[in-house]
Formats: C-alpha cells, structure tokens, sequence
C-alpha cells in the first residue's frame, strides 16, 4: 500500500485533507436549489462509501510496503473494527447536525463554529491518546483559530442585526437554530477520529500489528459504519426534520440523475480528504493531522464569503471581522505545521 514516508507529504496530505473537508459543502449547496439535505445526505454517504472501495483497490493495493486492502480487512480483529465502525456512527450524528446547520446558518457561520469546536476539543482528545509534536506551538496555533471563531461568531450577529423586518426575523431565528445545532455538531465531531485511531496501528504502517487496520480498511469500515448508522439518524431526521416539512424515500428515489451525483461527489471529496489524513497520520501523529485538516473552516468561509456571496451587503466592521478571522485561521495553521515538525 501507498505510505507517507516524511513530514513535508504529511502536510500536503492535510492540507489536501482541509480542502477536502472545507468544500464538500459546496455540493450541498448546489443541490440545496431543488432537493433537502436529508436527501442530499443519502448520496453522500453512498458517495463516500463507494470513493472508500476506489482508494482501497487502488493506493491501498500498490506497492510492497504494509498490508494490502483485502489482505488488512481478512485478518482484522473484532475490537478494531468495532472501534472504527463507532467512530463512523459517531461522525454521521455529528455531521448531518452540521449538514442542517448548514441549511439554517449558511456556509461562512455553520463550518467555522461548528468544526472550529471540533478542532479545539478533537486536538486535545487526540493529543491526550497519542501525544505528537510540540505541545505548546500546538495548542497556541488552536487558540488562534479559537479567536478566529469568535470574530467569525461576532461578524455572523452583526450582519444578522443589519437585516430589515421580517427578513431579519426569519434569518435570526433560523440562524440562532444553526449555531446551536453547529455547537452539538462539533461536540460530536471531536470525538470519531479518536476512536479511528484506536483501531489502526498509528506507529507502525509499514509493518502493522496483527489485528490492527490501516488506512485504508479503516476508511471503508469507517464508510461502513457511516451507512449503517445512516439508516437509524437520517431516517429520524427524514420524518422530524429541523425545518420544513418530512420527507420521504419516495421523495429520494424521485430526484433527477444529476442531483444524485452532485451528493455523491460531495461523499467522495470528504472520502478523499478522510484518507489522506488518516494517511499523514502514521508520519505527522494523530492530534497534527487532524489539527490540520480542521482548518476546513477557513476553506468553507472562503466559499461562504467570496463565492456564496453569504455576507453580502454586510458593513465595514463585518468585512473587517472576517478579514481577522482569515489572518488568524493562517497564523493558527502556519503554528500547528511548525510544531509537528
């Protein structure tokens, strides 16, 4: 199987990885113009699971080095995918609240709160279980990013504030819903990659210890549990969604070609940026990998803001938030790098 083998490919992988996770929103907000994210969410996930099978037989089969995919799933032990499959249940409760989030907040607030939280607490449970890199460059560039948060927060109230009637009405209304759902999201969302990690064999890719997994089979069970769990959560959300009406699987099955595929790509990029951080983080440690693909936020407020056009309008003080919390997010990252290394 393909291995990372020094610190530099780590971080490109998690930068690839914070792209990943900062733009897969995006497929959302396309098919969000005729079809509901609960139904997006079905092709999601169907998109992840089969980009998993893609990565298995391909970067996960080449090569001499580890176990191949088949191989590694054939001699798994019971605990570690037991382990993974809970942290793919896991991140599918966290991710269709931020998936709603989403929806109520818009892209530029949803993402950063709720995946900035993930990052504070993920960085500290990660770190707790495996600690890796220079623990005070570590957590000084989170507390960065913790305060590119807050201005993100305070940018996200004020343009709100601005709004007129019962424009402003509607908006803060479903906007107070989102952050509260982003706030749950990213509580949960700090505790699966943890629990990945407990089943694979961190320290020793090219040579992994009985019963543990890699990478690469740690993704596909990981999708596997995503799927699995998928029937229980979105099903729940389909017939109590947090707005509008329910929804049903007849509702699902009749969505065109096109919208389907839109929320299978947005599955395969996450799928993508997923790997390649469980890839970086036999050579970079659990707590920097997945400190540095959290960045996504500062990816999914770019798109909010520049292409999303979310803050339009938005007053002098507004633009001058956002422009701090990009400066901060940077300056949070460019520390994180610099103390795995």
């Amino acid at each position: 199987m393909f291995i990372v083998e020094n610190y530099l490919l780590a971080v490109i992988f998690c930068l690839v990885t914070m792209l990943c996770w900062g733009s897969w929103g995006n497929t959302q907000k396309l098919a969000a113009k005729s079809w509901r994210y609960e139904l997006f969410y079905w092709d999601y996930v169907i998109g992840m699971l089969l980009f998993s099978l893609i990565l298995g037989f391909t970067m996960g089969s080449w090569g001499e080095q580890g176990r191949s995919f088949v191989d590694d799933l054939r001699q798994a032990s019971g605990g570690s995918i037991g382990w993974v499959l809970l942290g793919g249940a896991i991140f599918n409760a966290s991710n269709i609240l931020l998936s709603a989030s989403v929806s109520l907040a818009g892209l530029a607030v949803a993402f950063p709160l709720g995946v900035g939280i993930a990052l504070v607490l993920g960085v500290i449970v990660n770190y707790l279980g495996v600690p890796s890199g220079h623990p005070g460059m570590l957590f000084a560039g989170v507390a960065l990013i913790v305060v590119a948060i807050i201005c993100n927060g305070f940018a996200s109230g004020m343009n709100n504030r601005g709004a007129k009637g019962a424009t402003r009405g509607a908006a803060t209304k479903n906007n107070s819903k989102g952050i509260w759902l982003a706030v749950i999201a990213g509580v949960l969302m700090s505790l699966f990659y943890r629990f990945v990690v407990m089943g694979m064999d961190v320290a020793n890719f090219r040579v992994p210890a009985e019963g543990m997994l890699t990478p690469y089979s740690a993704i596909f069970i990981f999708s596997v549990g995503v799927l699995l769990s998928n029937f229980i959560f979105n099903t729940l959300v389909m017939r109590y969604p947090f707005a509008g009406k329910p929804v049903s699987y007849g509702d699902y099955l009749r969505g065109s070609l096109g919208t389907h595929l839109v929320g299978v790509l947005g599955g395969a990029i996450w799928c993508l940026g997923t790997a390649f951080s469980y890839i970086a983080s036999g050579e970079a440690g659990p707590a920097v990998s997945y400190a540095l693909g959290q960045g996504a936020p500062m990816v999914a407020a770019v798109w909010g803001v520049f292409v999303w056009k979310e803050f339009r309008g938005a007053s002098k003080a507004v633009d001058w938030l956002l422009a701090l919390m990009f400066l901060l997010f940077i300056g949070g990252l460019a520390m994180i790098v610099a103390a795995g290394s």
